[in-house]
């Protein structure tokens, strides 16, 4: 029993603290997501694989850190203590702490998962808020546990929080492109002239064009056609009611 004990406390421990640097991945990855320019010697596509993959990572650690510390007889937590902050029995401020910072990731999933119900403009409200979790969750790390007062505990979450702060004043500087510019497209000089063409015919079929005038006055001067109103309808089309003038020179026109 007490080997089970000691394998839940370290695994806890030690997921908390891959939780934490995952989530800083995910935090600059995301800011850096933002640039035009390509983001720590990477293209924008592979920055967003693994800004995904990072976040996924850090959920499951996540999980396996509040588990873990739920089956654990010396962390004390009670079940209402993984979802409601500030209650518990140990260090019930920097426990309350991780349990907002657990709460903050269930909304940011749970809302991930509805995104196509919710609207991206409500999904994207709720995404900002992992930038909220991860200075909870670095204060978290650093007020509770047994290892808050050890070297390497500090010494990680001193660099998690120097990349987090670079990554911040990167996006600050004028360097940072909000936007990609968008590379200005070479069309093939041939495609190009022969589409003009296409595009003055259909300019001039357009209403109130003054070519389409122009182009009723050459379609009428076409053999079948008629010049009448300048509609360039075909004259076989009003063969039906033939004037009397022509239909008196088609008769005679006839034999007999």
């Amino acid at each position: 029993m007490a080997v089970v004990t000691d394998a839940l406390w370290y695994f806890a421990r030690g997921s908390g603290v891959i939780s934490l640097v995952l989530l800083t991945v995910v935090v600059a990855l995301g800011i850096g997501s933002r640039s035009g320019r390509p983001a720590f010697g990477l293209p924008r596509f592979a920055v967003n694989l693994l800004h995904r993959n990072a976040a996924l990572l850090s959920v499951v650690f996540l999980v396996g850190h509040v588990v873990s510390l739920l089956f654990d007889p010396y962390a004390q937590l009670r079940l209402f203590d993984l979802v409601v902050p500030f209650v518990g029995n140990y260090r019930p401020v920097w426990q309350g702490l991780g349990t907002l910072a657990f709460d903050l990731v269930l909304a940011i999933v749970i809302t991930s998962l509805l995104r196509q119900r919710l609207g991206a403009r409500a999904w994207r409200a709720v995404h900002w808020l992992a930038y909220l979790c991860w200075p909870i969750a670095l204060m978290h790390g650093l007020g509770t546990g047994s290892d808050n007062g050890t070297v390497w505990l500090w010494a990680i979450s001193a660099v998690c929080a120097a990349v987090v702060l670079a990554a911040i004043v990167w996006r600050l500087t004028p360097t940072f492109t909000r936007f990609p510019q968008r590379t200005p497209r070479h069309i093939n000089p041939r495609l190009r002239s022969d589409s003009q063409p296409a595009q003055s015919v259909t300019a001039s079929a357009w209403p109130g064009n003054p070519s389409s005038a122009r182009s009723g006055a050459s379609s009428a001067a076409r053999p079948g056609y008629s010049s009448s109103a300048g509609s360039g309808a075909p004259t076989a089309a009003r063969a039906e009611y033939p004037s009397a003038a022509g239909s008196g020179a088609s008769s005679a026109a006839r034999p007999g």
